[in-house]
């Protein structure tokens, strides 16, 4: 028999696939390179010269610190609180997320199939449908126009704990559990110091997507929050926009545009100093059965 023969050192290469590879590429990066383009130009450039390319003069660095310091400086608080809600919102529903996907996992008890079937139907309903729902309850507790009504909310991730449960379910051998019980180990330190550290790569992956979720959030703050020293990076930035596109309004579109690439760069950053831990976690998930 003759033939080429493929081996795992050399494998095959597929010009349609890596053709179509490379247009979800590009349709992927062009709405980020015209926003850098963009970004290096003036109010008057995206109008006057071509998206994709460079005006005449570069002025980054000009943008940048007016955007910076436009409206004594309005920009800065608005990360600051999308900071403080994504470390407590996201932090936060990435622990429960871990804690309870551990549990259904690793623990028998009572209703287990009812939880896990509401699991699932959670997973499935959109956060938009239950903003509306959330705001009549937190105004009747008198808790809307506060960082706790955006952030409590942002708490509870199905979906996390939905990859959660998954995950623990190949990840956490009950022997090794049942070990640490026998050697006297209590429940919550099995899991800080047993289950935990098998467990990293998925609560990576899904600290990430609460990340993105609570970063990107824009309707729930939009009904919640009145007050705009307490609006996240979204509110803050539509807010300038529709200040942009309305007559007689400032000549802010140039800082729309550069605070909305100053806004994506803490994301790119974070998917970056993680990207080992999660691609290690969607490849044992993909492997394990």
């Amino acid at each position: 028999m003759t033939g080429r023969l493929y081996t795992v050192d050399s494998p095959r290469r597929s010009i349609p696939l890596s053709l179509v590879c490379g247009l979800v590429a590009l349709y992927t990066l062009l709405p980020f390179l015209w926003l850098v383009i963009n970004a290096t130009k003036t109010e008057e450039g995206p109008a006057s010269s071509f998206g994709l390319w460079f005006a005449g003069d570069f002025s980054l660095v000009q943008n940048i610190v007016e955007t910076l310091t436009y409206q004594d400086g309005v920009f800065v608080r608005w990360p600051a609180n999308t900071l403080v809600y994504v470390v407590v919102g996201a932090g936060g529903a990435t622990l429960f997320a871990a804690l309870g996907g551990y549990a259904l996992a690793t623990y028998e008890f009572r209703g287990k199939q009812f939880v896990l079937g509401a699991v699932l139907v959670s997973v499935a309903v959109p956060g938009a449908a239950l903003a509306v729902p959330t705001f009549l309850l937190f105004s009747q507790l008198g808790l809307t126009n506060t960082m706790s009504a955006v952030i409590v909310p942002s708490l509870v991730s199905p979906f996390g704990l939905y990859l959660m449960w998954n995950f623990a379910r190949d990840a956490v051998p009950l022997d090794l559990l049942d070990a640490a019980r026998i050697d006297g180990a209590g429940e919550f330190r099995i899991f800080w110091t047993v289950a935990a550290p098998l467990l990293a790569p998925g609560t990576v992956t899904v600290l990430l997507f609460s990340v993105v979720a609570v970063w990107n959030n824009y309707f729930l703050p939009l009904i919640m929050l009145r007050n705009p020293d307490l609006h996240p990076l979204t509110l803050g930035l539509n807010a300038w926009n529709n200040q942009a596109s309305t007559a007689g309004g400032d000549p802010v579109y140039n800082l729309v545009i550069t605070g909305s690439l100053l806004t994506i760069v803490p994301l790119i950053a974070v998917f970056l100093l993680l990207q080992r831990y999660w691609q290690s976690g969607l490849a044992e998930g993909g492997v394990k059965g």
